[in-house]
């Protein structure tokens, strides 16, 4: 009922609406009604605030009301569209000069004329096939284009694009259909509000819809076990017990988060682990919930409170007696106080007079628990930063879940019959706790798999109505709301999951179909509204917020609208189980054709009331067969007032696109690469208040009367799009126009249509102001009008410019709440007057000036809120500061960043001596000042510098850096010398000056490379450092000719990688063993001659991956001399590349001594030309990954097919043609000891086509692989039957490449039986044909070309045809 009270309240608010119109109004009153306009309105507003006054109320009881709501409901949403198309039709009038839609006042035969003519029209209208405005019209009977009008051209077509011409036809107001329309619906409806009225009135005032319920749940725990949260649970249990809220009297902690997240049960496990039992004297717990009422709870709590010894018992309600008598127990004890589900506190002083006893004791670290699910009160109750429970992760929620289906006993055979449905359903229920309790209720009913399946597939869950179940749980929350949040929660079902709303797309959909007032939006307040109630969370990405629903939240709220929303989200829905109320629809579904879809819109079509849709919203792009689908499902819809859509062309657009006259809210988008122009009809739509082309990556030309938008408020789109606007001044609402091109010879595009718009905020560019020829054109723009203005960039285009920039920038005064403004290029010589003194822009906190020839610069001292300042080749400045615009001493103290790039003549920042300057400033960014020599770096100044960019500066002069250690991110750069430290990482290379080790304590990664004054001593001044990479830096070992180098332990150093070209063998040993957690190790060299280099390593316990690169002369010493890696027994991955001579002194023949440990998982071996022998690897049977390549001499001597037992990932290749993949996979196929499906192998790349593809290899990976690339095979042509054969078994590829084949013809003519196979990978095989005779499997999904030929990108577009689900790329060719 509360709905329905609702429906009809809002419905009658948008009549209201239109009938505030002026001239809607007029019109109505010349239709002879009875009783005009206002008396209309009155009797209106009386209906609609009894039913504001019934909403929340229990209206049960009154039968007859909820069938008169719905007819006043339909009948006001009918007078609405009509009253809305009479309000195009004056908007039509008011631009063309033309007055057909005027009130007709009758004065005699003029009136009586004037309603022949249109009846006239009317019956010639008959004629065409032409457009019904509202709901009860055929098409037959519907506005046409008017021959005599000002804008009667010759197009008429929804796909008409912007390049057609421009103008389009003006739609034909039909008076005798209109008038007759609106009496009728104006009778019904002032009938039917009497009786309404009349059985409101009845409604009991002390009533109400819900009664909130809540369970009293206590301390004692129900659920033994805590699944999951472990790292936090640990962390609060610390915190309150010993951690760092200790030195408080009292701390509150908010435990929060949606219904049946778990936090109650969370709390009972924090409250009664015995930690938190030994470290707290009194503890109590009380269950809140809706009653918060102080007195009563103070009661409670003081009755759970041991009295003192001396204290007289007695029963009190005085709570000042109750507060003392609380304070005065807890004086001396520390406690623990638990406010369990907590749903509403009036306000924050309420909460704090709840608190005032608990403040008052000796004792230190008492804690205040509270659970709740509205994140505002966490807000306004906390002293430390909620906890905010999310769903459980997965492993743990599904060890819960079973546990919830099962307890302790899991039968028997439940993996292999019931185990992937259950993960199915797990994965459904978003780690919500009391989503596994209710769905595991549903499936221990039923242990067969048709019942779980039917669970899985109808979401069953949703339909559970116990009050402990999920849906009505989350639901109690929704009742809570306020009415007007409930219908924009609701809404959000149309949205798909994890969708992010930007801070006001809310607002503006709500606005679209009418449940916002548009003149009041109060743009954040619904979307903050929902995140304080729990209801949606709360992000941000650079610096933008985010709003984001939780999974569960986003079904609560389909579950709520599922009588007028859907969202079509699967391509097996049932258009039976739709309610025929639906009004709004969103289109999720993935891009795949399927006839039960098509078959499924077909009756959908016919079930509900297209024709008078309010909202279709499709979210993705969709291919041909879709795009069909969906144009002759929306045919007939004409009531739109929301359309979201992606085109590939602007025949993808609905049917009826341009006759869509009550269209609010647009958003159209189109994919990158097309050239596709926007629909001229575009501009017809007079209603459009919000248009959405920020993913329209087609033509930026727009509409030639785009300006007819008139009542559009927000255009979202790239900048390119804005500056093309003409006659902007026509959209007098318009909040935002991010740029203006002042164009000569252009009509509507002079600075006069700035003036007209006087809504105009945000942030404006206005471009080519060399095209201004006199102070009054500039000052047309009344910019100093525009208080929402609040980022302005003015902007002249010409190389040359003249001195009468100066008058023209004086007239461009904008308001004084301006916060950033932009000079560029201006050719004047000296700043605008308003800019000083006394600066009529002291808002200004961001200041950008280049390219200006200004003798002097501004004042910028005078800017008291100034944190930004932006100075860029401004020619003559030879000096900033110390007077700042006769400001001296303390001024610019708000100054947060500082930019100067490419000041020539620029010497020295100066600051004045002892002086504190600057407090405020976090970063410098210098670039091409190639005379700076000063930076004002003091103990005086820039004290709280944290950034430091300095680039192509090179005569300036820096103390050792890091100088202060708030300098956490900096990059010094000159030429190829570079100085960098960002995020504990720093960099150095070739950088001669001297360095702060005092200030680098927390650098944690360094990297150093050609420098000579940095020592290893130096080095172990860096106490944090965990990850080292030292290129050749001659100078850091220099101490040890005459023994002075002295190696002390850096023992938190986990990652090494040294270039050797000058250390020897033993001193390399020494820095390994200075490093004794080293878990990483690199050691490659930069010398392209290289002489013998032997290293002994270290035995070594921590040691895990080692990587030996480009190292010509490194030999490995044989076991007998103390070489190998056999003792390292930790290795688990090891890399050896382009190195030779490696292994050229180990002996490889029996018996023989392996050089690796057995531990090893990961060994690549690439470019090794001294090893011969697969003996050296026989006892690394613990390998998962494996590579060979470029290993010419390798032969299989002394293999073991054991190695391949865990393997997951092989590749063997060579470039020369030397194939050793074949002689290897025969030796696996031929052991006895590999049984088949033994393999573990998921993917494989090799050099030979004909290794892999026989039938004992390919029996061995069936089951496992998942990619098979071939590479570099220079013999195979095509494919035998026995390959085509082999390649069959191979029943879990997913991905097929081939890769350099050079003479590979045709790919296998089987490719299409393979059903797992979605990605198909060819590169540089350039005779290639890409189609097989039997076509591709229907799973393929993806295509990628590398290198590609033109005949086979050619090949690739007749494929995308052919398969419109299949994603061809195309990479670099």
């Amino acid at each position: 009922m509360e709905a329905a009270v609702g429906a009809a309240s809002s419905l009658l608010g948008k009549v209201l609406t239109k009938l505030s119109e002026d001239l809607v109004a007029a019109y109505v009153d010349s239709l002879e009604l009875g009783h005009n306009s206002e008396q209309i309105q009155t009797k209106l507003m009386h209906t609609q605030g009894l039913l504001q006054l019934a909403e929340g109320r229990d209206a049960s009881n009154v039968t007859a009301l909820p069938a008169l709501l719905e007819k006043l409901s339909n009948k006001a949403d009918e007078a609405e569209d009509l009253l809305d198309e009479l309000h195009y039709f004056t908007i039509q009038d008011q631009l063309d000069g033309t007055h057909y839609a005027a009130p007709d006042l009758g004065d005699g035969l003029r009136g009586h004329a004037r309603h022949g003519l249109h009846a006239l029209r009317y019956t010639i209208g008959n004629w065409f096939p032409c457009f019904s405005c509202s709901r009860a019209q055929d098409d037959d009977s519907a506005p046409t284009a008017v021959a005599n009008s000002p804008h009667h051209y010759a197009t008429n077509s929804a796909t008409a694009s912007a390049d057609d011409g421009g103008h389009v036809d003006r739609l034909h107001f039909d008076r005798v259909a209109m008038s007759s329309k609106i009496k009728s619906v104006i009778n019904d409806i002032h009938s039917l509000c009497d009786p309404v009225s009349d059985l409101l009135s009845k409604i009991p005032s002390n009533s109400t819809a819900v009664t909130l319920t809540r369970p009293h749940i206590g301390s004692t725990i129900i659920q033994d076990k805590l699944y999951g949260r472990k790292d936090i649970f640990e962390k609060i249990v610390d915190d309150i017990t010993s951690g760092t809220h200790q030195g408080q009297t009292v701390s509150v902690l908010p435990i929060v988060g949606p219904g049946g997240i778990g936090k109650t049960t969370f709390t009972q496990h924090l409250y009664n682990d015995s930690r938190t039992q030994v470290h707290f004297t009194v503890m109590v717990w009380m269950c809140v919930s809706t009653d918060f009422d102080v007195l009563k709870l103070t009661q409670q709590i003081h009755n759970c409170i041991p009295p003192t010894e001396n204290e007289t018992a007695s029963e009190t309600a005085n709570l000042d007696q109750l507060q003392k008598s609380i304070a005065q127990r807890l004086k001396s004890k520390r406690f623990l106080i638990v406010l369990d589900d907590i749903w509403k506190c009036n306000s924050e002083d309420e909460w704090k007079t709840l608190l005032a006893p608990f403040t008052k004791g000796e004792a230190k670290g008492s804690m205040v628990l509270v659970t709740t699910r509205f994140p505002k009160l966490a807000g306004m109750m906390k002293t430390i930063n909620p906890v905010e429970l999310q769903g459980l992760e997965s492993n743990d929620f599904f060890t819960f879940f079973e546990s919830c289906i099962f307890g302790e006993h899991k039968p028997r055979d439940y993996e292999d019959e019931l185990g992937g449905i259950a993960r199915e359903i797990a994965r459904k229920l978003k780690g919500s706790p009391l989503a596994a309790k209710t769905v595991g209720r549903l499936l221990k009913k039923n242990l067969s798999r048709e019942h779980w399946n039917g669970v899985l597939h109808n979401h069953e869950w949703q339909n559970q109505k116990n009050y402990d179940d999920i849906i009505p749980s989350l639901k109690i929350s929704y009742h809570y709301l306020p009415f007007h949040l409930k219908k924009c929660f609701s809404y959000c079902a149309l949205y798909p999951e994890d969708y992010r709303f930007s801070d006001s797309e809310i607002n503006r959909f709500g606005i679209a179909i009418g449940i916002i007032d548009s003149s009041h939006p109060s743009d954040n307040d619904y979307m903050e509204g929902l995140v304080e109630n729990g209801f949606l969370m709360k992000g941000v990405i650079d610096d933008h917020p985010y709003y984001v629903m939780h999974d569960l939240m986003h079904e609560l709220s389909r579950s709520v609208s599922a009588q007028e929303c859907l969202n079509i989200s699967d391509l097996d829905f049932r258009a039976e189980a739709i309610p025929q109320s639906i009004r709004h629809i969103s289109i999720t579904i993935e891009n795949r054709y399927d006839e039960n879809f098509r078959e499924e819109m077909g009756k959908l079509k016919g079930r509900i009331d297209i024709v008078n849709l309010r909202t279709l919203m499709i979210f993705r792009k969709y291919e041909e067969r879709i795009i069909e689908i969906l144009k002759d499902t929306f045919m007939e819809t004409k009531g739109l007032r929301v359309l979201f859509i992606a085109v590939t062309s602007l025949e993808s657009l609905p049917q009826r696109f341009s006759k869509l006259i009550h269209l609010q809210y647009l958003q159209i988008r189109s994919p990158y690469g097309t050239e596709m122009t926007l629909p001229s009809t575009l501009s017809r739509f007079y209603h459009l208040k919000f248009l959405d082309l920020i993913s329209w990556h087609g033509s930026p030309n727009l509409p030639k009367d785009i300006g007819r938008l008139v009542n559009l408020r927000d255009f979202f789109a790239r900048k390119e799009l804005h500056s093309n606007v003409p006659e902007a001044g026509k959209m007098k609402y318009l909040r935002e126009l991010k740029e203006f091109h002042v164009k000569k010879g252009s009509v509507g595009f002079d600075l006069r249509e700035l003036g007209e718009l006087r809504e105009l905020g945000g942030a404006l560019s206005i471009h080519n102001l060399e095209n201004v020829a006199t102070k009054e054109e500039a000052s047309s723009a009344k910019l100093a009008l525009k208080s929402d203005l609040k980022e302005l960039t003015l902007v002249w285009g010409r190389e040359h410019p003249t001195y009468t920039d100066a008058d023209i920038l004086d007239a461009l005064q904008p308001h004084s709440n301006l916060t950033t403004l932009g000079i560029i290029n201006q050719g004047g010589n000296t700043w605008p007057s308003w800019l000083c003194p006394d600066t009529r822009v002291n808002n200004l906190e961001t200041l950008h000036l280049h390219g200006v020839s200004w003798g002097i610069l501004p004042p910028f001292g005078q800017l008291p809120y100034l944190r930004e300042l932006s100075l860029k080749s401004i020619s003559g400045l030879r000096q900033f500061g110390p007077d700042y615009g006769g400001v001296r001493g303390k001024c610019l103290v708000r100054l947060k960043k500082v930019l100067f790039h490419d000041l020539s003549d620029l010497v020295r920042w100066v600051v004045e001596p002892n002086c504190h300057m600057f407090p405020s400033l976090e970063s410098i960014d210098c670039r091409n000042c190639a005379n700076l020599c000063v930076l004002p770096f003091s103990e005086w100044s820039c004290t709280n510098l944290c950034m430091l960019y300095v680039d192509g500066c090179p005569k300036l002069c820096l103390p050792p850096m890091p100088h202060t250690s708030t300098l956490t991110c900096f990059s010094i750069r000159n030429g190829s010398e570079m100085f960098s430290y960002h995020e504990n990482k720093m960099v150095v290379t070739k950088y001669a000056s001297a360095l702060a080790f005092h200030n680098l304590g927390e650098v944690e990664d360094m990297r150093i490379e050609d420098v000579s004054h940095i020592s290893w001593t130096d080095l172990e001044k860096l106490k944090s450092l965990r990850k080292l990479a030292v290129g050749r830096c001659d100078g850091m070992f220099c101490g040890e000719l005459d023994g002075s180098v002295v190696f002390h332990n850096m023992d938190k150093v986990e990652s090494l990688s040294v270039d050797v070209s000058q250390l020897t063998g033993k001193l390399l040993s020494k820095v390994f063993n200075s490093c004794p957690a080293l878990a990483e190790l690199e050691i490659n060299s930069r010398d392209e001659y290289q002489e013998e280099r032997v290293i002994q390593f270290p035995s070594s316990s921590s040691l895990q991956a080692l990587n030996f690169s480009f190292l010509a002369g490194l030999v490995l010493l044989p076991a007998e001399d103390g070489g190998g890696l056999q003792d390292t027994t930790s290795l688990q991955s090891l890399n050896i590349m382009l190195c030779d001579r490696l292994f050229s002194r180990w002996p490889m023949g029996a018996p023989m001594t392996n050089p690796f440990p057995a531990s090893l998982r990961k060994l690549d071996i690439w470019g090794e030309s001294s090893i011969w022998s697969m003996a050296l690897l026989s006892n690394l049977t613990s390998l998962t990954h494996l590579k060979l390549i470029m290993c010419d001499k390798l032969t299989v001597d002394g293999f073991n097919p054991l190695i391949t037992v865990n393997l997951k990932e092989l590749e063997v290749r060579n470039l020369s043609g030397n194939s050793v993949a074949a002689d290897l996979l025969s030796e696996v196929a031929m052991a006895k000891i590999m049984q088949e499906g033994s393999f573990q192998l998921e993917k494989l790349k090799v050099d030979s086509i004909s290794a892999v593809l026989v039938a004992p290899i390919c029996n061995h990976l069936s089951a496992t692989l998942h990619e098979l690339v071939f590479s570099n095979d220079m013999r195979e042509k095509g494919f035998t039957e026995e390959q085509e054969n082999a390649l069959q078994l191979l029943t879990s590829l997913r991905t097929l490449g081939f890769d350099l084949c050079e003479v590979l013809q045709c790919l296998p003519q089987g490719l299409h039986h393979l059903s797992s196979l979605k990605t198909l990978k060819v590169s540089s095989c350039p005779q290639l044909r890409l189609l097989p005779e039997q076509g591709f499997p229907t799973s393929l999904q993806f295509l990628s070309l590398g290198y590609a030929s033109a005949d086979q990108k050619e090949q690739a577009e007749k494929l995308k045809g052919t398969y419109p689900n299949l994603r061809v790329h195309n990479q670099a060719s």
